[in-house]
């Protein structure tokens, strides 16, 4: 990576019609507005289609694209749709997603697109489906089934679809012929919408860097689908879960309640599922950030049942082979390691043998580690060259309602930034980020707009009112552009 600059904003982020983000006119906008900028990095959140809670790294598919991400108005433009159908979702513009009136309205519209388009489309629907023959079918096959059951979770599915086999695959095609295709089709229309945008992008100068977070849900075609691959007893209960143990986010831990790999048993075969996931991700992304890396050293594992992550313990991960093995699948996609979290000599030992850069977060700087002390490593002043830098990602607050927000460390931040007032330390704070040495600095799109914290993309441990976030129509200012740019310039980025 060369000195440069990114920002953080999520499709379901950007400003599109018919209340979410889209694959459609306005991300060719943003991109755009990146280019003016002279930023050089869009960086996503996951794009797998969301589930409980809507979060972006719980899916019902570690491959397939959120059909949400669909653009309505590219199907109203080719005539699949018409604006009668659409109507329902024509409301004034939302600074906040309304998941439930997409879910009980969107998929209503998608399924005329299908019923519109699937003639017209069945021959690059078929290519489509030979290119992803290793997850696509299962996908749609689990979608189906899902529904038969209620959308109840595959644990609660009756026993006749709860345990994957071909013969089940073929029944449900064979017997829900139109909604087996359906699914398909979402992720054909999904992956065609968003490789224009990529291939845009990078023909502007700007890269794409996806996220993956390291584990798949519960509930998912991932899990049902290679039920072999995770740590589950003979009765198709899982034994243990994934999370971890008390941080700077939670006092009882995050409990995420996610299946743990069995890596043992994808030692076998060289980690080939693995391998799958990366090299689709390749198709997608010029960077790839894995989420938890921490995981792959030791990973918290918590009884099945428990009501926090308290009672977990660390087991010993796949380290290094797992880590080669993306390396080979990758194809050229550069990685960053998520390394936040408990983190130990061995991690550290681990994220320097993979050689892949780990992040730093400015404002974890002004909390104390588990001994007592102030966390200087994260001082931008005390980065090194291989880093991915920011004020805050994903889970962070906004730095406005940081700041705004910091109680009693107020007094230690503002002379550590030798300011007297918030938009000083605000200013300092973005000033010294850039000016650090760390090749990579990404900013929240909030940041630059000086949004407050009702605008955070997501708060830890709080299952409500996350992901919700839209982008200020107005974001594409001349005024705003002239930040960004100014931010470069003086980073020397």
């Amino acid at each position: 990576m060369k000195r440069s600059l990114g920002i953080l904003l999520p499709i379901f982020s950007l400003p599109s019609r018919y209340g979410i983000g889209t694959l459609g006119k306005e991300a060719y906008k943003f991109v755009d507005f990146l280019v003016e900028s002279k930023v050089k990095y869009w960086q996503l959140l996951p794009l797998n289609p969301t589930s409980y809670g809507d979060s972006p790294y719980q899916s019902f598919s570690a491959f397939a694209l959120n059909p949400y991400f669909i653009d309505l108005e590219e199907l109203l433009k080719e005539n699949y749709i018409t604006k009668d159908d659409v109507k329902y979702l024509d409301d004034p513009y939302s600074r906040y997603i309304d998941y439930g009136k997409e879910y009980y309205y969107r998929f209503h519209i998608l399924r005329k697109a299908f019923f519109n388009s699937k003639d017209k489309l069945q021959k690059e629907i078929d290519k489509y489906i030979k290119e992803n023959s290793f997850w696509v079918k299962d996908y749609a096959a689990f979608m189906v089934i899902k529904g038969l059951n209620g959308n109840k979770g595959f644990l609660d599915w009756k026993e006749e679809y709860k345990h994957y086999s071909k013969e089940l695959i073929e029944n449900v095609v064979r017997e829900n012929f139109f909604e087996y295709n359906f699914w398909i089709w979402t992720q054909y229309m999904a992956f065609t919408m968003y490789s224009k945008i990529k291939k845009y992008a990078n023909s502007k100068g700007v890269k794409i860097i996806g996220d993956i977070p390291i584990y798949v849900a519960m509930d998912s075609a991932d899990c049902w689908s290679h039920l072999d691959q995770f740590q589950f007893n003979e009765d198709a209960q899982p034994s243990s879960v994934a999370g971890v143990p008390p941080d700077y986010f939670s006092a009882t831990g995050q409990l995420w309640g996610n299946p743990l790999y069995d890596y043992e048993k994808m030692e076998e075969d060289g980690f080939k599922w693995w391998k799958n996931r990366v090299a689709n991700c390749a198709k997608l992304f010029d960077v790839l950030r894995i989420d938890h890396f921490r995981g792959m050293e030791s990973y918290w594992a918590v009884p099945y049942g428990e009501e926090t992550a308290i009672n977990g313990k660390w087991i010993k991960g796949p380290g290094i082979k797992l880590v080669n093995a993306i390396k080979q699948a990758s194809k050229g996609m550069e990685i960053i390691a998520e390394d936040l979290g408990f983190l130990t000599q061995e991690v550290f030992d681990l994220k320097k043998e993979a050689n892949w850069p780990g992040l730093k977060i400015y404002e974890f700087a002004f909390s104390k580690d588990d001994m007592g002390k102030w966390e200087n490593g994260y001082l931008p002043e005390n980065y090194e060259a291989d880093c991915v830098a920011y004020l805050g990602t994903h889970d962070n607050d906004t730095l406005q309602s940081f700041l705004l927000n910091c109680g009693d460390l107020k007094e230690v931040i503002f002379k550590n930034l030798k300011v007297k007032s918030l938009k000083g330390a605000s200013k300092v704070m973005k000033e010294r980020l850039v000016k650090s040495k760390s090749k990579l600095v990404i900013f929240m799109m909030q940041d630059i707009l000086d949004e407050g914290g009702e605008y955070r993309f997501n708060t830890p441990s709080v299952a409500s009112n996350n992901w919700r976030y839209r982008l200020n129509k107005n974001y594409s200012s001349v005024k705003n552009s002239n930040k960004i740019s100014s931010l470069i310039k003086l980073g020397r980025r």
